[in-house]
């Protein structure tokens, strides 16, 4: 990957290019995605079939999906036009020099809630993994998702533990921006098992919910 034995040019240029064929594939997948909804439709809240009650996909859900895509687009545009630096780091402005590491450095908010998952592990084998893990669980929701109905609002505590998870990657991402010090050190561990444990649980409470009603 390095295309040497350190960090240079060729490691760049590859990046470079990974992040430019990027969104074409997220692009496509999209498409894919679109494609399949309109051929088999949405699933319901109850999780039963519902054939006989469909509503065609243009113009009620392309409509509905064309706001959102505006309203994204729009807010976009607004941040890129006047404050297109609010959202990076000072650090990026430091002209890149292989013989010296800057002495806090962090990769783009976004990422931030996985590189605090990173260097919340002491071992760097472990962080890796806790790392890949933290946005690999996300595909394999749907298989650990094994509830008779589909939607959380007939499970109270699910409900519960998203807002908890929402609020678990607002406080990561903040973790991810402090130094590595005390007591960060100590608080992001403490919200990274908080992190996991709600993937792992999740899947329990909604068994025994369903336990309880059928």
């Amino acid at each position: 990957i390095w295309g040497g034995f350190s960090v240079s040019n060729p490691t760049l240029t590859r990046f470079f290019c990974i992040h430019f064929l990027l969104p074409f594939v997220i692009m496509a997948i999209t498409i894919m995605h679109l494609f399949f909804l309109h051929l088999t439709g949405s699933n319901n809240p109850l999780g039963i079939n519902s054939n006989m009650k469909k509503i065609s996909f243009n113009p009620f859900f392309s409509i509905k999906d064309l706001m959102g895509f505006m309203f994204l687009f729009i807010t976009l545009f607004f941040i890129i036009s006047f404050y297109p630096y609010i959202l990076g780091d000072k650090d990026n402005f430091i002209l890149a020099n292989p013989l010296v590491t800057p002495e806090h450095i962090q990769p783009e908010w976004y990422f931030l809630f996985a590189y605090a998952i990173l260097r919340s592990i002491p071992s760097k084998l472990g962080g890796v993994i806790a790392l890949l893990m933290s946005i690999i669980i996300l595909f394999f929701m749907p298989m650990l998702n094994m509830s008779k109905m589909k939607s959380n609002q007939f499970y109270p505590i699910s409900k519960i533990m998203f807002w908890l998870l929402i609020s678990t990657i607002i406080l990561l991402t903040w973790i991810g921006m402090r130094p590595v010090e005390e007591p960060f050190i100590l608080v992001g561990q403490i919200l990274s098992l908080i992190y996991f444990s709600i993937y792992l649980m999740n899947p329990m409470m909604q068994k025994f919910y369903d336990n309880m009603i059928y």
